[in-house]
């Protein structure tokens, strides 16, 4: 049974995914999943550990069909809210629409894609209709490659929310300079949060757990000092596609602890993710 009525927050995981064997994958994709990520499973894993609230993001290899992420959405709207993707051209009329059923961001996964200039007028018209409906950008890319794409998406005044501790090169993790560099961009002002979610994205594939808690203690540490607590939240990033055998949602919240300090968690696990996803509007 879907438990739809929490309200108070105790807690919001700020990625995950939802999706099953019976639905049309993208043309171009990087990963075909063959097992089933159900609402009904995620929920269980929330209640497991006290969290009241998920973020439902939608994986690439759905494409631009949200329809699965919005029926979840529907069927729990006092405990998610959702991320999607769509194309750059998409209406006002559509982002509003959609924000009306609790989407507050869109995707852009450009992992082994090929980056888009996001000052080119098409991307700016598209940046502009989030601002204007308070909807914010996530970007999916690794360290080296974001600065181009945050100067002109945080000039447009959007708010930018960047996955995965910045995605370090993996073979390098905390040692990877653009991670200092992106660390830098403190300084520049403008909406810029980032997910503390997925540290094993940012190891060698099948890495020591001790090697990938190492990576993400110090990587969160060089942006915490950085850009203070007030812009991170936490994701499981469940079902963990790609290292489904190599973690779960429990491991990953009960690793959490060992790299955010203690005195952060209530900002990062609930008072941040609240105003970012505007959990508790009466809208939803």
């Amino acid at each position: 049974m879907i438990r739809s009525e929490i309200a108070p927050i105790t807690g919001v995981d700020s990625h995950a995914h939802v999706f099953h064997r019976g639905q049309t994958l993208a043309a171009e994709r990087r990963y075909s999943p063959d097992y089933d990520a159900p609402l009904s499973r995620y929920l269980a894993h929330l209640d497991e550990v006290g969290l009241s609230h998920g973020i439902l993001v939608q994986p690439s290899f759905l494409g631009t069909d949200n329809s699965l992420l919005l029926d979840c959405l529907d069927k729990a709207p006092r405990r998610l809210r959702g991320v999607v993707v769509v194309e750059p051209e998409v209406s006002a009329e559509a982002l509003a629409a959609l924000a009306g059923q609790g989407v507050r961001g869109v995707r852009l996964n450009l992992m082994g894609q090929v980056q888009p200039d996001l000052a080119a007028p098409r991307w700016q018209s598209f940046l502009q209709r989030l601002e204007q409906l308070g909807l914010h950008l996530e970007l999916h890319r690794h360290a080296g490659e974001l600065p181009a794409l945050l100067d002109p998406a945080l000039a447009a005044g959007v708010t930018v929310v960047v996955d995965h501790f910045g995605r370090p090169d993996s073979e390098l993790g905390d040692r990877d300079p653009a991670i200092t560099e992106l660390c830098r961009w403190a300084v520049r002002g403008g909406a810029l949060w980032f997910k503390l979610s997925a540290p094993y994205r940012n190891a060698l594939k099948d890495s020591p757990a001790a090697l990938i808690e190492q990576r993400a203690q110090a990587t969160a540490e060089c942006l915490l000092a950085a850009f203070g607590p007030d812009s991170f939240v936490w994701g499981s990033d469940w079902p963990h596609t790609q290292h489904e055998r190599q973690t779960d949602f429990r491991q990953e919240y009960e690793a959490m602890p060992r790299w955010l300090p203690h005195h952060y968690r209530q900002q990062v696990l609930v008072e941040n993710p609240a105003r970012l996803f505007r959990i508790g509007d009466s809208a939803r």
